[in-house]
Formats: C-alpha cells, structure tokens, sequence
C-alpha cells in the first residue's frame, strides 16, 4: 500500500512541477490578451497655456485647454480583420478632443489603431489611419505590452505619423506602484493641419494655399506599470507653430499652442486603480500559480520519498519470548 501511495505521490508531483512552466510560459502568453469591446477616456488639461486665436491669429495666454482622449475598441471590425489575419485582433477607435477655455472646439482628431491583442504589436490593415489619412505604424501606441522590459520602445506619434524611440529612464514609485518611466522627444517637425479646424469656412486647403505651414514638437512622458504594460500617468511638453506664408501678414511664425499637458487628477485615480486589479490577475499567471505548482510539486515528491522510504524499511524481528524456568 504504501509503495503505491508513493507512486501516486511522484505522479502527482511530475504533473504540478511540469504544469508550472506551462503555466508560465504557455498558457499566459495565450491567455493575456486586452478585451475587444474596450472602452476608456481620458481627460488631460494644460493650464496657462498659449492658444492661437485664429478670429486674430493673436497668440494669447488662456487659464486651461483641454484635450479628451477616447479609445472605443471596435467589435465588428476585430472580428472581420481576425478573419483574414487568423489571430485576435483589437481595432481601436480613438478621438482626441481640443477644447479651449470658452468650451468651444479648438481641433479634433480621430484615429484607428489595430493591434494584436496579445502583443500589442500593430496589425495592418484596410482602416488604419491618422484623422483620414492611411498610415502604417510601426510601434506602440497608448499601451505597452504585457511584462515591459528595461529597455526603449518604438512609439508612434499621430501627428508626424511616424515612430521613434521612447527612451526607458528608470523605475520609479509612484502612488505606491512600482512603475517604469519613458521618455521620446519628437523634434520640430512639419505636420498636416488638422482637417477640422475651429473656424468654419477655413480648411487645411485654405491655409496650404497662403503658404502657412504647420510645425510640431513635444516631449512625452508616460509612467507604466510593468505588469500589465498600462500607463497609469502621461504628461506633454507640447508646442505648435505656423509658420511663414501670407496668412500671418508678414510675421515669420506664430504660436498655435504651448502648454504643459498633464491627466487630470481623478483619471490619474480612476487609472491607478484599475489597473491595481488588474495586476493580480497577471500576477496570477506569471507568479502565484507557477511558483505555487512548483512548491506543491516538491512537497508531494518529498512525502513520495518518505513513503517509498518507509516501504523498503525492514522489518524489526519480532523478540522471542524467554522460555520459563523449569522446577525440579
């Protein structure tokens, strides 16, 4: 009995010791994936900030702007581009939102970004595009993916349409996560108008036929938590010019917008808790249930062992009994 105890012990313990690594290595990678019918918003302000006033064209000084930012994850989409790319694909429908202090329109710009839902890794298709017009990324965009490393990332950027590095800068605490902080600095560099302008009667074709050109620049800073690849804090050191043409009656360049951009302290909240909880459910695949099939595997080898043991023991001969004494 005792030696098929142990045999059932060692068999137990062969399946948990080989159910971690899978755990870990196969069934996470797998598993992980962002949900397809994704919703979040965002709201991000710049207070004293510099806002062209295109009635003037006068750069002037304003008490806040404020940028929405919304992503809506695009169910019907996913499912006809999983189709012809035979992985689980996201399609995110984003709109970032200008509002100026006087709560009227200052520019919006939509965006769709497809990715793969496990990687995060862009995905192309028919729909891509920067606020109309089809682009090809490269990078990241918004989220990191699952377990970020030390190390920099491509980062697309919706106004140059293009990616370059953000730099990985360190680990940092911050409201009590352990958080990876990145850094991209994009150059000034020529970008489209917007193709809604605040105006109505001005369009990017209009301000292109004076010879008035748009310039951008930005330093951007996002602070991630490692575990889930979410950022749980962004900031912006972003400026706008235009430059050159008839349109500024003579004036080299003026300033279109200047402002530190910063998220607004309850979605900084809101962002921190979620992904609080969300971190457990990874922990739970990469750590808590890998390390705990390992443990449960060792224990149930040592008590195979011990049992095993115990069973090719010899027997203790049993002590005869003394024989009694005989009476004359």
């Amino acid at each position: 009995m005792r030696r098929r105890a142990a045999l059932i012990l060692l068999a137990l313990a062969v399946f948990s010791a080989s159910l971690a690594p899978l755990l870990r290595w196969y069934a996470f990678p797998r598993l992980a994936k962002i949900p397809a019918n994704t919703y979040q918003a965002t709201v991000l302000e710049a207070r004293n900030a510099t806002l062209l006033d295109y009635g003037t064209l006068r750069a002037r000084t304003v008490p806040k702007v404020t940028i929405v930012q919304t992503l809506k994850g695009n169910v019907e989409e996913s499912e006809r581009i999983e189709k012809t790319v035979g992985k689980d694909v996201v399609v995110w429908d984003g709109l970032s939102y200008v509002v100026g202090p006087d709560g009227k329109m200052v520019s919006k710009v939509p965006e769709r970004y497809i990715f793969d839902a496990h990687t995060q890794a862009p995905v192309h298709a028919d729909g891509e595009m920067v606020d109309g017009d089809p682009v090809t990324r490269t990078g990241i965009e918004f989220k990191w993916p699952f377990l970020v490393e030390k190390r920099d990332y491509e980062y697309f950027d919706a106004q140059t349409r293009t990616s370059a590095p953000i730099h990985y800068k360190g680990t940092r605490t911050f409201r009590g996560l352990t958080v990876y902080y990145f850094e991209q600095t994009v150059p000034w560099t020529q970008v489209p108008m917007p193709r809604t302008m605040p105006v109505a009667g001005i369009t990017p074709e209009t301000i292109a036929s004076t010879g008035t050109t748009r310039w951008y620049t930005t330093v951007r800073k996002f602070w991630v938590e490692p575990l889930t690849g979410a950022p749980v804090n962004g900031e912006e050191v972003h400026q706008e010019e235009l430059r050159g043409g008839t349109l500024l009656g003579g004036r080299e360049k003026v300033t279109a917008f200047a402002g530190e951009v910063k998220m607004r302290e309850d979605y900084i909240e809101h962002a921190v808790d979620l992904v609080k909880s969300n971190r457990t459910l990874v922990l739970l695949m990469t750590s808590y249930l890998p390390w705990g099939f390992a443990g449960l595997g060792l224990l149930l080898l040592a008590l195979a062992l011990l049992l095993e043991a115990r069973g090719r023991r010899p027997a203790t001969p049993r002590a005869e009994p003394l024989p009694e004494p005989v009476s004359v």
